[in-house]
């Protein structure tokens, strides 16, 4: 196993970076295309889609070559790393800041175009002591799920660690699946004016947000049981965590603002 000469890492060229940005150039001009009805636009989406996948996924295995198996993540890059995890959640904080101001911005002074309240008129909105709040439960308790997995990899709990990972991938797939279902019963849809705009807006991002997470989960849930992960080298479940854990927080800003107070 080659050992680094110096306290951080020096890349290596790459391709990925290149493939993937040409990618998420093609795959929103394909986008475009697709929601104006131009011919071939869906076809462009679907594949830069499929390319985007293929290049994240060679990419992060890349990555975990060099932290795994050629050890060139030292404790200096591992922090490095987490900082890097810590201004990406920041980013997505002021991502979401976007659709709560929009939300709050159209229900605290409700225009004359939808006679001056909120909700709309003729908007039946979802109950939030439904399906809703079974997902905040189901959420939460998911969150407690993933830290009782962390806990363990902290303290060389394998079994214990694998088990409570499992329980969060189960949890986030019920999650997913209550909120495909509440937006099949649902009587408004996106194009149901301001108030269906910025709910779908905000929890179908945040939907998103969750199979992301599941999908950063299940990877650390493969890397322990192919015992990759050890008590003082976890970055990868840890950023995991802390993503999991944001996926929480915007979830009960949603329950309460657009669920609750929104649906008053």
């Amino acid at each position: 196993m080659s050992k680094a000469t110096h306290i951080f890492h020096l890349v290596t060229p790459s391709p990925w970076p290149f493939f993937t940005s040409i990618m998420c150039f093609l795959l929103t001009t394909g986008a475009v295309m697709y929601f104006h009805g131009y011919v071939g636009g869906g076809a462009a989406c679907v594949f830069a889609l499929c390319c985007l996948l293929y290049a994240m996924g060679v990419w992060w295995r890349d990555i975990i070559r060099e932290s795994t198996f050629s050890g060139y993540h030292t404790s200096y890059v591992a922090k490095g790393l987490r900082i890097g995890m810590v201004l990406f959640i920041v980013s997505e904080v002021m991502f979401f800041v976007a659709f709560f101001w929009a939300f709050f911005h159209s229900s605290l002074a409700p225009t004359v175009e939808i006679n001056a309240v909120w909700p709309p008129v003729g908007i039946s909105v979802i109950s939030p002591w439904g399906v809703p709040l079974l997902n905040t439960v189901i959420l939460l308790t998911s969150g407690a799920a993933v830290t009782w997995c962390h806990h363990g990899v902290l303290f060389g709990l394998r079994t214990q660690s694998i088990t409570s990972m499992w329980i969060t991938l189960v949890l986030a797939m019920m999650f997913t699946a209550l909120q495909a279902y509440e937006y099949v019963e649902a009587d408004f849809g996106i194009s149901s004016g301001i108030y269906g705009c910025s709910f779908y807006m905000a929890t179908g991002f945040h939907g998103f947000h969750v199979l992301v997470g599941t999908l950063f989960l299940f990877v650390s849930l493969w890397r322990m049981m192919f015992y990759q992960l050890t008590t003082t080298h976890h970055v990868g479940l840890e950023c995991a965590c802390w993503y999991w854990h944001f996926v929480d927080v915007v979830w009960l800003a949603l329950f309460i603002s657009v669920y609750w107070w929104g649906g008053l």
